[in-house]
């Protein structure tokens, strides 16, 4: 969807209310302090597991604006497969029919950027929202599941309880 569409005004964030995310998208794409617009994005486009089609409609924005800045950056990576996972939760809005093809062209295009940008990652933030998003895209939902939610601390908790420290 274009950002001159006037149904960006009509969109629901991830409070179930109005949220009109092009401003944010805005300041990612020309601004040099993006910390701002991360925090609006992050808190308006998912909250307690809850995405709507403003989420939807954003994800593929993100990911032109990412490849096109060429700076290494998790965020990316991390709030696509964090709205990617919610949106197959039961409470979340399917995602609309007129979105649906760019959105799936969006994870597809971020998924072949993160085959390439890994090899050379060292951002443990980076390499496991990549991994993420790679394991959405060839559908193994719940290995996103584990690199999207899960640091390296916990997975150790979780996998390796009784394991001693080792580096």
């Amino acid at each position: 969807m274009k950002l001159d569409d006037q149904r960006w005004a009509e969109l629901e964030g991830g409070y179930r209310t109005q949220y009109d995310p092009r401003k944010a998208l805005r300041a990612l794409e020309y601004g040099k302090d993006d910390s701002p617009a991360w925090s609006e994005l992050w808190n308006e486009l998912h909250h307690q597991g809850d995405v709507g089609d403003a989420s939807y409609a954003a994800l593929p924005h993100l990911v032109r604006i990412y490849i096109a800045r060429g700076v290494s950056d998790w965020n990316t990576y991390a709030i696509a497969a964090t709205i990617d996972l919610a949106r197959r939760r039961n409470q979340n809005p399917n995602v609309p029919a007129y979105l649906l093809d760019e959105y799936n062209q969006a994870l597809h295009e971020l998924a072949e950027h993160g085959l390439r940008e890994i090899k050379g990652a060292s951002d443990p933030n980076l390499i496991r929202s990549a991994i993420a998003v790679l394991a959405i895209w060839k559908q193994q939902f719940l290995l996103a599941e584990l690199a999207a939610n899960f640091d390296e601390a916990e997975l150790k908790e979780i996998f390796w309880p009784q394991a001693v420290s080792k580096p």
